[in-house]
């Protein structure tokens, strides 16, 4: 933790006007996930990491800085248009080994599709004139409603009440991961406890 305190305090000295800070995820088939198995490395404690998140929150908040979603923090006027493309399901399109595009078809679907990760087939592809696309999902209408929460709930503007179950949100609005006060007018937004479990919230919403 004390670590992460500097480190802190090194990205304020910057005086940016944006801050994005994702908890890592060790995903298998990496070396780090190789490392993590054989022991060479410990595993991610999640309760350091909750006081990290929750250390980064006030150090932001003190310095002028609002969270926009759950991972990024911004200046007034400042928040990154291109991460909200994605939070709130706009077309995009990814360009590179491994890179995953989206495109919405019309209201009731959408496309979206990955390219080969292994930067030699990507250029192969690419010199005999083909598509570097190694696959693809369709999604549908209840798909999109579904990731339109998943996503939406992440932002502070959080997603209207109305989206969802009723009984469910109000009760995490009584266990406090809803601000009961945006409730009241109609909007489902994290408290801070929230933003900590926000995983489970859209579990239990979904």
């Amino acid at each position: 933790l004390d670590d992460w305190h500097r480190t802190l305090e090194a990205a304020l000295a910057l005086e940016t006007d944006h801050v994005s800070a994702y908890a890592l995820v060790i995903e298998s088939g990496t070396k780090m996930g190789r490392q993590l198995a054989r022991g060479d490395i410990p595993p991610v404690d999640l309760d350091v990491q909750a006081d990290m998140y929750l250390a980064a929150d006030e150090a932001f908040t003190s310095a002028g800085f609002a969270w926009y979603e759950i991972s990024n923090w911004a200046r007034v006027n400042a928040r990154s248009r291109h991460n909200m493309g994605y939070w709130t399901g706009a077309d995009w399109w990814g360009i590179g080994p491994g890179a995953h595009s989206y495109l919405r078809h019309d209201p009731h679907e959408a496309r979206r599709w990955w390219n080969v990760k292994n930067p030699r087939a990507y250029a192969e592809r690419l010199a005999a004139g083909d598509s570097p696309e190694a696959g693809h999902e369709l999604l549908t209408e209840a798909d999109l409603a579904l990731e339109k929460v998943m996503l939406g709930i992440r932002l502070a503007d959080g997603v209207s009440a109305e989206t969802l179950d009723r009984d469910r949100a109000e009760i995490l609005v009584s266990r406090g991961l809803f601000d009961a006060g945006a409730w009241a007018h109609g909007r489902a937004v994290l408290t801070l406890q929230g933003r900590l479990l926000a995983d489970a919230v859209v579990r239990d919403l979904t």
